[in-house]
């Protein structure tokens, strides 16, 4: 039987990670170890520690954090066959979430497998249409084969809730060290390129989603282009706007089926926000770096003589 541990990257973690914790320990397949990767010792609560005494933190500056190199640096404190990495903010949806992860792994050539996200209770309607448009129903298996039909989805992989066979991860260098964002797709792709299978696993559940605004989907998707660009060995070859403008045609198409057309606002200033923040963050070499400071999310990233 495979084994498994869970690493999550925390900060300044609230009552809904208690919950967290619990469903984890909660689980049909019981995890070995729980490793926390916390920023800023003084901001983790003492009676989150005291009450999950047997929960390994390792705490870490702000300065220190970084999307890749943060999950690097616990995936090797892991000893498990399997590590799912998890976001603070993802809860299992049940029992099983585990358990149908590591199903994917019977199949030798999975590498990674992720499960499908879906929307909490104060979900908007149009992103709790996206988390259907992203996160089907199907499970499904992505390999190098898939790439001329699904282009950069294929390497679509998401550390909100994604499970790593340990091994497979070493052998490829593991995550980025230093990165702005996307650590999940740029090692999802590079597995695939190497010959590995990527898992989707409808089956395994977590509740996780954000009410973005356009100001949010700009920043967000300026740091995904410039993710996309530091990686060519990756991304070089595949199209990531067609997908994008799929999801806005089925969006708007979506909000007419449902006799609320003035969602449809919505879903046109949202999606004018991702567009130009992803064409700049395409073009972010030639930026002075006070416009690449007001348009990323990731402050730190972007320190003297990073980034470029």
């Amino acid at each position: 039987m495979l084994t498994a541990d869970v690493l999550i990257p925390v900060y300044r973690p609230g009552r809904q990670f208690t919950q967290l914790l619990e469903r984890i320990k909660a689980q049909s397949h019981p995890v070995q170890r729980i490793i926390l990767m916390n920023t800023e010792e003084a901001c983790f609560p003492k009676e989150l520690k005291e009450r999950f005494s047997d929960v390994e933190i390792h705490h870490l500056t702000k300065e220190q954090f970084d999307h890749g190199g943060t999950r690097d640096q616990g995936i090797r404190k892991c000893s498990g066959d399997i590590v799912i990495c998890m976001t603070q903010d993802a809860l299992p949806a049940d029992r099983f979430l585990v358990e149908r992860l590591l199903e994917a792994f019977s199949n030798p050539d999975v590498w990674a497998a992720y499960a499908r996200q879906l929307p909490a209770k104060d979900c908007s309607e149009i992103e709790k249409y996206t988390r259907s448009f992203n996160y089907t129903a199907e499970s499904f298996i992505k390999g190098k084969e898939n790439i001329e039909e699904l282009g950069v989805k294929t390497f679509f992989c998401s550390n909100v809730c994604a499970a790593w066979r340990r091994g497979a991860y070493l052998e490829q260098g593991g995550f980025e060290k230093k990165t702005i964002f996307n650590e999940d797709m740029i090692l999802a792709g590079k597995m695939i390129l190497a010959g590995g299978k990527v898992a989707y696993c409808a089956d395994a559940q977590v509740i996780h989603s954000h009410n973005y605004h356009a100001k949010d989907q700009f920043h967000r998707y300026f740091d995904l282009a410039v993710s996309q660009v530091m990686h060519p060995e990756v991304f070089g070859n595949v199209s990531s706007e067609s997908e994008g403008m799929r999801l806005v045609k089925k969006s708007i198409r979506h909000c007419l089926r449902i006799r609320k057309p003035w969602l449809i606002f919505s879903v046109i200033t949202n999606n004018a926000g991702k567009f130009l923040g992803y064409k700049l963050g395409q073009h972010y070499r030639i930026l002075p770096k006070r416009v690449i400071q007001m348009c990323t999310m990731n402050q730190t990233f972007w320190q003297e003589g990073e980034g470029r």
